[in-house]
């Protein structure tokens, strides 16, 4: 039940869950610098509310130089399967904005 509650209050604040939206739909790992700017929030404030997703086993991290890129827990429960499918639905309409910035940010990435 901890595990449940744990997800549910990390996702009860709309920062963390734009962030979960965002690595939903956009399906690739993004760094606390692109969330930054795509959100439009502090960096002190994006990095807690990451470590906060991760505590909820949400989110993972994997550095990659002197980068450390985000990216969704790999779904191992049906509550996880549920939780990401109901994330889905919410319209992009919703996240337009940040949606058209992360693409951007995304494409300008060196290869």
């Amino acid at each position: 039940m901890d595990e449940h509650i744990n997800i549910f209050k990390a996702l009860s604040d709309a920062t963390r869950l734009k962030i979960v939206w965002l690595l939903t739909n956009i399906d690739e790992k993004i760094c606390v610098s692109e969330i930054v700017e795509v959100l439009d929030e502090y960096q002190y404030n994006v990095s807690r509310h990451l470590k906060i997703l991760k505590k909820a086993n949400l989110v993972e991290e994997v550095k990659e130089g002197k980068w450390v890129f985000y990216y969704l827990t790999p779904i191992k429960s049906e509550f996880r399967q549920l939780i990401q499918e109901a994330i889905k639905t919410i319209p992009e309409s919703q996240m337009n904005n940040e949606i058209h910035k992360c693409k951007i940010l995304l494409a300008e990435r060196p290869k």
